[in-house]
């Protein structure tokens, strides 16, 4: 009874919490640190708070990784804060990437808008399943809170997707960036023996990052 009873609390904190009001419009150039943003004077919120504009603009695919991801977060539409939803919209140039990454705040639900999006996540520890799938105009996909996930244009021409996720701040960690671009570096031979690599690939890695 008691693990079932931890289990649901835990359930309980899996998402961002519930508001206490009708909305907490962010005030971003607040000096209070809180988890989360401050809310702006209700008195002073107006219809712009709860707006962006912006999303019907390509994004520049002229990157080595072939995409470009804009997004709508609370830091860009702060009538989003507390509310527990974002959303991008992601570009990419024939065979771009949006890399493996994860979102360790938020379930991502994926539209694809135009062209063919191949995406896949791997599932944890110990079966590392890959779960993939090639998607058309009008296909959606969803990727698991936490699990690292990819996608891929595998068409000749520009592809374009949204995604709505399940947090204000979903956060995104890249696992190459994270790993070989690490501020400081993570020792190159913890790397070494963790991907079983020369230590003179990691340190070439690492000067990419």
């Amino acid at each position: 009874m008691v693990a079932h009873l931890a289990l649901s609390f835990w359930l309980v904190l899996a998402v961002d919490q519930s508001t206490l009001q009708d909305f907490c419009v962010s005030q971003p150039n607040a000096q209070v640190l809180v988890n989360g943003l401050v809310c702006k004077d209700p008195k002073l919120v107006e219809a712009n708070d709860f707006s962006f504009s912006g999303l019907h603009i390509a994004g520049n695919t002229s990157n080595p990784l072939g995409s470009k991801v804009t997004p709508v977060f609370a830091a860009q539409l702060p009538g989003l804060n507390t509310l527990g939803i974002a959303m991008a919209r992601i570009d990419f140039a024939p065979w771009g990437i949006n890399p493996p990454h994860t979102h360790p705040r938020a379930t991502e639900i994926l539209t694809v808008l135009q062209g063919s999006i191949e995406v896949g996540f791997v599932t944890s520890n110990p079966d590392n399943r890959l779960i993939r799938k090639v998607l058309q105009q009008g296909d959606v996909f969803v990727f698991p809170i936490g699990l690292i996930h990819f996608q891929r244009n595998v068409g000749d021409g520009n592809a374009i997707a949204i995604a709505a996720l399940g947090s204000q701040n979903p956060g995104v960690i890249t696992i190459a960036n994270a790993v070989f671009g690490s501020n400081p570096d993570i020792a190159s031979d913890v790397l070494s023996k963790a991907f079983q690599l020369d230590n003179g690939v990691v340190k070439n890695l690492q000067s990419k990052f």
